[in-house]
């Protein structure tokens, strides 16, 4: 009798778990354009926060969506997907965006040096700060 419950208690948490894991996995994406930014925040200002505390700037912007502005120092294409860097005042690093496929198609509009507002949600800091999503 007590090996029957074992296995029916089991059984239904494996149940769950299977129910839990197909829900999380079909869970929508948030829509970048119609979602509010959390922080509006230079290009500057985001990558000074990281270099100094990661921890603490973690907290504050780890995925929250965000509006970063600053100048472009590099565009390009990767596996069809486009890949904007916004420049800061430090020696090396950036804000690294990787964009939707919609923003992707428009990147040819961008020129190096021009100042823009890209929003995106922040996954972190590894050298440059990382927009994944991101539209302008």
């Amino acid at each position: 009798m007590n090996k029957k419950k074992i296995i029916l208690l089991v059984l239904l948490l494996v149940i769950v778990g299977a129910g839990i894991s197909y829900k999380m996995y079909n869970k929508p994406h948030k829509n970048i354009t119609e979602t509010p930014v959390d922080i509006y925040v230079s290009a500057d200002t985001i990558l000074e926060e990281f270099s100094l505390d990661e921890k603490t700037a973690n907290s504050k912007y780890l995925e929250k969506i965000i509006a970063v502005n600053g100048a472009i120092s590099s565009l390009k294409i990767e596996n069809g997907k486009g890949i904007i860097t916004l420049t800061s005042n430090k020696d090396f690093g950036g804000v690294l965006c990787h964009l939707s496929e919609k923003s992707s198609k428009k990147i040819n509009t961008l020129k190096n040096g021009q100042i823009i507002t890209v929003k995106g949600i922040c996954t972190g800091y590894l050298m440059d700060v990382v927009l994944v999503k991101s539209e302008f």
